[in-house]
């Protein structure tokens, strides 16, 4: 007899939401006329987020919060060992599902290709073919686009929140690759987006190569792919053992392509710079989240007891990450690959929280690496989707005009659209009143306490380093004259108007008022082992 497994369904459910949507989305588009399928995938796509985000909140209520080792850790760990669901992993539910919502609104904006949406009308057609020609005559879309959303969402949610590495594995190549196919959609520059597609899936494939055989090497140490049964084999090892050491390079080899750190970010800005400007802001955004929780999943609760083994490499790649995405950003003229060297750079600060591996004590006021690094993840993404929001607001006959050259004097054409996204800079670059500032204050406050300040102060530095191609950007679309006419804007849609303002006012209001969701994420706790 084979026991059937125990679930519980209602802490799981969001996970079912996601996921079930998105098979419906396939359905809806098997069912459904092609004149329907645009409107009716995006309300059941916005229907599918917000309950699935009502229903984490209500989850993360329900939390039990256990006293673990000193310090609180709030959640179980449930569908026979393979999912934690814990406060960082809901938080990180929560936060996955609000980047979803205002990535939707992008994915949704007709405004821009004479109401048609961002997104190729078939993908399969040769770029600048009579066929192309032909789905353009016959306003073909590709409605497809919003299930894949939702299923590399589940995989995200699942990634944020597995408790073994072969569930972690299929989470990664559920999220990499819808990925893969939404990066090759853009409706221009149709070449360079089929070159990021398969760069991506070429290197991703890889990356997930170095995983599987890290999980393998893992298992052959410990006897199981369970985080907590190898946190057990590594607490009771009598040396470092070689074994070990390899499986964790080769899993954080995997982990760390996927948030972009160096050397393995090869290819950030091509996939950035060629990928439609919604799924570039999703991708950059969702996809970083889950990536860091699963990351400081897997090495705070599996590898915890070797920490000193794998904290000096992670200290080497944060400095190299945040000096190389720093420097090399100032030498961009495209304004996605900028942003791109920017992930990269955001990718080594979040490494300095990480790196820390301070886990603090219950009741105390200083903000751990866990929290500070979920701070840290709301602010970035919220303000990586507004920016990529008004990149895809600047727009000539060709579509968007990407070139710095081409953004000059922007803010005496569209002094509120340039002051939005100068708002974001300053928030990227760390300037107080912006939730950057506080963001980045997080991380180097719990590295700070977690004895690394050699790493607080070259965070610092590259910071200020950082900050001289944000304020360039600044100084070009306000403090230069611009060439010829000036930059084209395209008037925003409604959808794409909100997206803005949303992403401008949670940047405002956590940077004068972080306290709340301060609060919020020192309340989530510790990973449940």
């Amino acid at each position: 007899m084979i026991p059937a497994a125990q679930l519980d369904y209602w802490v799981l459910s969001p996970l079912f939401v996601v996921a079930g949507f998105a098979v419906l989305g396939l359905i809806l588009e098997a069912a459904l006329g092609r004149r329907y399928r645009f409107v009716v995938q995006t309300i059941a796509t916005a229907i599918g987020l917000v309950a699935a985000l009502v229903v984490s909140v209500l989850v993360y209520g329900d939390l039990r919060t256990p006293e673990e080792a000193g310090h609180v850790a709030r959640g179980a760990v449930e569908a026979e060992g393979a999912v934690t669901v814990d406060g960082p992993g809901v938080i990180t539910w929560i936060m996955l599902l609000v980047f979803a919502l205002l990535s939707l609104g992008l994915f949704a904006e007709r405004r821009f290709e004479a109401g048609m949406s961002p997104f190729t009308g078939r993908a399969a057609d040769i770029p600048g073919s009579d066929e192309e020609s032909q789905a353009v005559q016959h306003r073909l879309e590709h409605t497809e686009v919003f299930p894949l959303m939702l299923f590399a969402l589940s995989g995200m949610m699942l990634f944020a929140t597995a408790n073994d590495l072969i569930t972690m594995f299929v989470a990664l190549e559920v999220l990499s690759l819808p990925l893969y196919v939404l990066c090759a959609l853009s409706r221009r520059r149709r070449l360079i987006s089929q070159e990021a597609a398969m760069k991506y899936f070429l290197l991703g494939a890889f990356s997930s190569v170095f995983f599987l055989y890290g999980a393998a090497l893992a298992y052959g140490y410990s006897g199981s792919l369970n985080l907590t049964i190898i946190d057990e084999a590594v607490s009771a090892r009598a040396d470092s053992g070689g074994l070990l050491l390899v499986a964790m390079a080769m899993i954080a080899v995997g982990l760390l392509f996927k948030i972009g750190a160096v050397p393995f970010h090869a290819w950030t800005p091509d996939v950035y710079q060629g990928a439609p400007t919604p799924v570039t802001g999703f991708m950059a955004a969702a996809t970083k989240a889950a990536a860091f929780i699963a990351l400081m999943r897997v090495f705070f609760v599996a590898f915890g007891g070797a920490s000193w083994d794998w904290r000096p490499t992670f200290w080497v790649v944060a400095v190299i990450t945040m000096v190389f995405g720093s420097v090399v950003a100032i030498a961009q003229t495209d304004v996605k690959r900028m942003l791109a060297y920017s992930s990269i750079a955001h990718a080594g600060f979040l490494l300095v929280g990480f790196s820390a591996a301070y886990v603090g004590i219950a009741n105390e006021a200083v903000l751990t690496s866990v929290s500070s690094v979920l701070f840290y993840l709301v602010v970035y993404g919220v303000a990586t989707i507004g920016a990529f929001a008004v990149v895809s607001v600047v727009r000539d006959s060709a579509g968007e005009t990407t070139h710095l050259a081409k953004w000059t004097g922007l803010g005496q054409r569209s002094p509120w659209l340039a002051g939005t996204f100068a708002l974001f800079m300053l928030s990227f670059a760390g300037i107080p009143l912006t939730a950057g500032f506080i963001g980045k204050w997080g991380v180097f406050a719990a590295a700070w306490a977690g004895g690394t300040w050699p790493l607080v102060v070259i965070g610092v530095l590259a910071s200020a380093l950082a900050a001289y191609f944000y304020v360039r950007v600044i100084v070009l679309m306000f403090f230069t004259e611009p060439v010829g006419d000036g930059p084209t804007v395209a008037a925003p849609g409604v959808l794409t108007t909100v997206v803005i303002a949303l992403a401008a006012i949670v940047t405002v209001v956590l940077g004068v008022l972080p306290g709340p969701l301060l609060d919020i994420v020192q309340h989530a706790g510790a990973f449940v082992r």
